[in-house]
């Protein structure tokens, strides 16, 4: 079982950016893939990103690709997503979450997810 804790959200005007990061443990973390999902106020958790076990792969939602950088560093067991000119839109709690290989936006494959961490922007 992989224990993930988010950090780095807060409230944020449009346009501006935040960095969201995902401490990883109880796995070695270079053989796990990871994603970052969101859930607005009554709304379905939704697929932001996902990132590879090396990192050398990564999708993205159409609603975040050009904005959202999704990176790894296996040697600190962490996750990121860089989130620039961000939209009131993209408020909402970040969870990130991973998976044995899967990084893609179906949400099942992954079976370890955080507690989120919130992320405001507003208008």
């Amino acid at each position: 079982q992989v224990q993930l804790v988010e950090s780095g959200g807060g409230l944020v005007q449009t346009g501006g950016s935040l960095r969201l990061s995902c401490a990883a443990s109880g796995r070695t973390f270079s053989t796990i893939a990871m994603g970052w999902f969101r859930q607005a106020p009554e709304k379905e958790r939704e697929f932001v990103a996902g990132i590879s076990r090396s990192g050398g792969d990564t999708s993205y939602a159409d609603s975040v690709k050009g904005r959202f950088t999704i990176s790894r560093d296996n040697t600190k067991n962490t996750m990121y997503l860089q989130m620039n000119s961000l939209k009131p839109e993209d408020t909402a709690v970040y969870y990130c979450a991973a998976a044995l290989a899967y990084y893609g936006s179906a949400s099942y494959p992954y079976n370890s997810w955080g507690q989120g961490t919130q992320v405001t922007v507003s208008a």
